[in-house]
């Protein structure tokens, strides 16, 4: 055997294992109960055998794999997100905005009051914003599942207006689950949510009693002006054009960056690729590094500063001062 024949065989192998793998997840998390273990298990034993014909000279078996294969591929295609499903509540409106010169207004933006996860009063407002008050912008991180996992909030501060805030969901059906996995597989639709911070932050902070951290951006207005009108222009295409929420490539910090991108020549710093970008829970280092957080202060006693969950909790989710009352004591970046 030829080293390249040996090295074609080796390249070949690990792309059926690794179709196989993939394969295996979607036949799981996509088909219902028993039927997607069975499938997985099916498709696995065909994976292993087209990996065995490479080497054994079965050409039948590996080419079966390819069309069995280009199949699945076919029926993945087929799978389609929809804005028409039972949706829960908290997702259940979309928010849409428009412009009209300096004013941005912000249709079906909830303002719900949580008393725990499933007892809440259900508010749904139009709220508008003059761009010229913009003052900057805030990013929360909320851990829910130890330090290296935590979900990302993004919040636009105003002189004469509460912050607005916005956060990319999953957008559950009633009687669905999150699983990590299952969202690699199109399980799940993409959401945004505009809110008020006493609604998104505070239904993390006081229900779910999350660990929740405030990071003030070093953005200037004009920056986080751009920031906010390239969120409206995603918000409304979502309305518009559903989407498939993605575990790894379309999640709460991904799209974050996303719209960074966009509008990156303004800004003072690139966005390379980053793993932190991808384990959320370690992002502070990362902006710290670029120079989007304060960078006299050291990262862990910046980290320590921001933590204002035990705070947000001795606060009523009913004071219309929640906003300013838990960002006191939190470094800004900005002048």
């Amino acid at each position: 055997m030829t080293i390249l024949l040996f090295a074609f065989r080796l390249l070949a192998t690990l792309a059926i294992l690794g179709a196989t793998i993939w394969a295996a997840g979607l036949l799981i998390f996509r088909l219902p109960g028993a039927t997607g273990t069975v499938a997985a298990i099916g498709f696995g034993i065909a994976g292993l055998a087209g990996a065995i014909g490479l080497w054994s000279g079965a050409a039948r078996l590996p080419l079966s794999f390819a069309v069995l294969f280009l199949g699945l591929l076919g029926w993945w295609n087929t799978l389609l997100p929809s804005h028409e499903r039972n949706w829960i509540p908290e997702i259940a409106r979309l928010p849409t905005m428009t412009q009209q010169g300096d004013t941005l207004t912000v249709s079906n933006l909830r303002n719900f009051r949580w008393r725990t996860n499933d007892d809440f009063d259900e508010r749904w407002e139009t709220r508008s914003y003059e761009l010229g008050k913009i003052q900057g912008v805030d990013l929360y991180l909320s851990h829910w599942s130890g330090e290296a996992i935590a979900h990302l909030l993004v919040s636009f501060t105003f002189a004469d207006r509460l912050p607005l805030s916005f956060s990319v969901e999953i957008r559950r059906e009633h009687g669905e689950e999150y699983s990590a996995l299952a969202g690699f597989f199109r399980s799940y639709e993409m959401a945004y949510v505009a809110a008020d911070e006493r609604d998104v932050v505070g239904v993390r902070s006081h229900p779910r009693k999350e660990d929740v951290r405030l990071f003030r951006l070093a953005a200037s207005p004009a920056q986080a002006r751009d920031l906010l009108l390239a969120y409206a222009a995603d918000v409304n295409l979502l309305a518009r054009e559903p989407r498939w929420y993605n575990t790894l490539m379309t999640n709460c910090t991904t799209m974050v960056f996303q719209l960074v991108r966009r509008i990156a020549p303004g800004w003072a710093f690139s966005v390379p690729l980053d793993p932190r970008v991808l384990l959320s829970g370690y992002l502070p280092g990362y902006l710290q590094q670029i120079g989007a957080v304060r960078t006299d202060i050291p990262l862990p006693e910046l980290v320590r500063l921001s933590r204002i969950g035990e705070r947000a909790r001795a606060i009523s989710l009913d004071d219309p001062d929640f906003s300013n009352k838990i960002r006191e004591g939190v470094p800004t970046a900005r002048p």
